[in-house]
């Protein structure tokens, strides 16, 4: 069997340490056996007759003695001054002999060997620096650098994932190709090359990744996108080539890429002109690795990402990433499924009712769930609790949502009463409007970086689409606040400001995107936003418009918003006994629950579902 490279240096080691300890057994031994000495003793040495031989060097004296001293020295050894030393010798009748010392050895090392140093201590710190950067050293730098798990390693299945029920159906066959790749294929179908998990982030896309590895019991290799480029030009191609090499020596395995977008963002945007870009080299390298694998042979490409708007549309063609699969939020029902298993790590009370929770945080994804779990157990820890409680969960939700109480965040009277009555705003227009949002808490204890009260609204179903009157009562909630304090301070403040934000985000939204303005026509003005990351200033193009349509468009914003201003208003004038009431009660409380509203608000909860009932279907 031919030897590996590991192998060969291990016996190099092992001479050269060999080598090593005979030279220093040989400098030990001749420092035992000889004794420098100075020039008059050796002299002395031979008018004693003690001397049977002396070697005479470049720039020592070397002499043999007939009789080992006491110390067991057999050599002394002591420097040459004399220039007419040979005459004086001969008078001694001792035999005497002159060598030449070869120095070259010598005098090579003392070239070499500093050379060797400097060399060793620049390559340790060059190694310590790219290891710090993480490229490792100069002979790891195109080699990939994937985790390698096995099935005992990943710890996760599809019991362990939860909430995404289609995503894991459509995942089951790929775990039935890599168990049974003959008898999957018996009628002439073959695996998907590639498939890619597409979602927001922190809905479970790496976690159903390691599940199928899990279920399938074959090697995983993990690398993150950005991983693959470096400084150096080239390293990523080499380290996808590396990559799929060692996937094809462990074949059946799963290969996953985690944030792929940061790998196979579309080529040219934003990029040099002619495609010598490291980050498109690496892109082409990949695109070359999945045309060229096959699929029969058990090797599958899983990769997620938040961002599919981006990706090079050569790479999500037929043939190398087959099948895009949805990992989306959880509906209700997978909220309550991923709950039980997160719920499984802690101790909850016997009255904890998942589903109630689950009710609570529409929009929440299976990491936002996760981190609610935990920040109950921890809100049950610090109060002292034997089990985490409903109410540690609904502390749990308001951090997420509002942020952390800032207690020591005193008010002056004055602002607090005017908090008071703008929080009151929003709850009580949210009260009068059938088919609103229920209030599940009113506030006036600061929270988060800004916000000196709040008033959590919580839908009671996951909402899919909107209507226009749906839309108009969300504004005139958001308006709730600015109104109250108009009509009963008669002054605007600056604690509207996020409130005007949203409103004025969807009227614009209404007039530009949904065309719900009929004057300027069932048109788009604006392009839709990406899927999943919907940040303002991201959407771009959309209709052409001048400059007195865009005026046409401002006027149609400002009035929607003026008259849901003027709806709230009346609504808060309607009912302004009750509005004077509660801002009162929350003024001595701080803070109102839900049941608690309900007694102070019956009338207008009553008038709001007369006014339900009355509203045709």
């Amino acid at each position: 069997m031919k030897p590996d490279a590991r192998t060969s240096w291990n016996v190099g080691y092992w001479m050269l340490a060999l080598l090593l300890l005979l030279w220093l057994q040989n400098l030990w031994q001749t420092a035992r056996t000889v004794e420098p000495v100075p020039y008059s003793a050796f002299e002395q040495a031979l008018a004693d007759g003690k001397v049977a031989e002396v070697i005479v060097g470049e720039t020592t004296l070397t002499g043999r003695l007939k009789n080992p001293e006491p110390g067991g020295k057999t050599v002394i050894v002591a420097n040459r001054v004399e220039p007419d030393l040979a005459e004086r010798l001969a008078r001694y009748d001792v035999p005497y002999t002159r060598v030449v010392e070869n120095t070259w050895l010598r005098d090579i090392l003392s070239w070499v060997v500093p050379a060797l140093v400097f060399f060793a201590l620049w390559f340790f710190v060059v190694r310590k620096v790219l290891e710090r950067q993480g490229m490792g050293g100069f002979m790891s730098i195109g080699k990939s650098r994937a985790k390698i798990y096995v099935e005992k390693d990943t710890g996760v299945t599809f019991a362990d994932v939860a909430g995404v029920d289609e995503a894991k159906a459509e995942l089951q066959e790929i775990v039935a190709f890599l168990k049974d790749p003959q008898g999957y294929g018996r009628l002439g179908a073959r695996a998907p090359k590639g498939v890619l998990l597409v979602g927001p982030p922190g809905t479970g896309k790496t976690l159903l990744a390691k599940a199928v590895a899990g279920e399938a019991g074959v090697p995983f290799f993990s690398i993150s996108g950005s991983e693959f480029v470096e400084m150096f030009v080239g390293v990523g191609a080499a380290r996808v080539r590396d990559l799929f090499e060692q996937a094809r020596a462990k074949a059946p395995a799963i290969i996953f890429i985690d944030e792929l977008d940061a790998l196979g963002r579309a080529r040219g945007a934003g990029g040099p002109i002619g495609g010598h870009d490291e980050r498109e080299q690496t892109l082409n390298q990949l695109l070359v690795e999945l045309d060229g694998f096959d699929s029969g042979a058990g090797l599958v490409l899983l990769a997620a990402t938040n961002r599919p708007e981006i990706l090079d549309p050569a790479l999500l063609r037929a043939g190398r990433f087959d099948r895009q699969v949805l990992v989306d939020r959880p509906d209700k029902a997978g909220r309550v499924q991923i709950l039980r298993v997160h719920a499984r790590k802690i101790k909850l009370a016997a009255d904890v009712d998942l589903e109630q929770i689950a009710a609570l945080t529409p929009g929440f994804s299976g990491a936002d769930l996760a981190n609610l779990c935990n920040e109950a157990a921890l809100a049950a820890t610090r109060r002292g609790a034997e089990a985490v409680a409903l109410q540690d969960f609904t502390a749990a939700i308001e951090r997420i949502v509002a942020g952390l109480e800032k207690k020591n965040r005193l008010l002056n009277p004055r602002e607090r009463e005017i908090v008071a009555y703008h929080e009151m705003g929003h709850a009580l227009v949210a009260l009068a409007l059938p088919g609103s949002d229920p209030v599940h808490k009113v506030s006036i204890i600061p929270r988060g970086i800004g916000a000196l009260g709040y008033t959590i609204q919580r839908p009671t179903e996951d909402r899919y689409l909107m209507t226009r009157e749906e839309l108009e009562r969300k504004i005139m909630v958001l308006l709730g606040g600015r109104a109250a304090e108009k009509l009963v301070f008669g002054h605007l403040s600056t604690g509207a400001a996020d409130d005007i934000a949203k409103v004025t985000d969807i009227a614009r939204d209404m007039v530009m995107r949904y065309g719900m303005e009929e004057s300027l026509g069932y048109i788009a003005y604006e392009a839709q936003r990406p899927a999943f990351l919907d940040v303002p200033g991201l959407a771009a193009g959309g209709c052409p418009r001048s400059p007195e349509t865009q005026a046409r468009i401002d006027e149609a914003v400002r009035r929607i918003v003026m008259e849901a201003f003027e709806r709230t208003t009346a609504i808060l004038q309607r009912h302004r006994a009750v509005l004077e009431r509660c801002a009162q009660a929350l003024l001595q409380r701080e803070t109102l629950d839900e049941a608690q509203l309900a007694e102070l608000t019956a009338e207008v909860r009553a008038e709001a579902r007369a006014a339900a009932a009355s509203t045709p279907a």
